[in-house]
């Protein structure tokens, strides 16, 4: 990245030499969306379009339980997003705003969170409803969301 892809008042620093930890990408998400400008801001749960969450089926037996839930917290890598920007012009307007104060994915690591709605299971994948990522965004995790209406399951000793 160069700072010719900066907007105005932008600012960006240089990267740590090296990762503290690993991270592996447990699957993909399939969305309608192949480029960053056409993906909403935001993801909508209810009527947002419906994505498939393409789990590698190593991790098959992890999903054990998900049926019958209705909301879960999906987090996913921006993996095209720059990870040197501290400070951003959302808006394109005359001023910036720290990267910690935006949900924008230029941030120093760029994982992002929705929450969806879930349709239905199919094998090793999803189909849910309110994401807001590109085609193919590697997936980082699946949480539950339990809300007033579900309960959630016994601990296991």
């Amino acid at each position: 990245m160069t700072d010719s892809d900066l907007r105005p008042f932008e600012r960006a620093v240089s990267a740590p030499d090296s990762a503290d930890a690993d991270l592996w990408f447990i699957g993909r998400i399939r969305t309608p969306w192949t480029d960053r400008r056409a993906c909403p801001r935001k993801g909508d749960a209810q009527d947002g379009p419906l994505c498939e969450i393409v789990l590698d089926p190593r991790w098959s037996e992890a999903m054990l339980g998900l049926e019958g839930k209705t909301r879960l917290q999906i987090l996913y890598w921006m993996h095209l997003a720059r990870r040197d920007v501290v400070r951003q012009n959302p808006d394109f307007g005359n001023r910036a705003i720290g990267t910690f104060a935006l949900r924008s994915p230029l941030r120093p690591n760029p994982i992002a969170s929705s929450t969806v709605t879930l349709e239905r299971i199919e094998g090793t994948s999803l189909f849910v409803r309110g994401l807001d990522c590109i085609d193919q965004t590697p997936l980082v995790d699946i949480k539950p969301i339990f809300c007033f209406d579900e309960q959630p399951e016994k601990r296991i000793a």
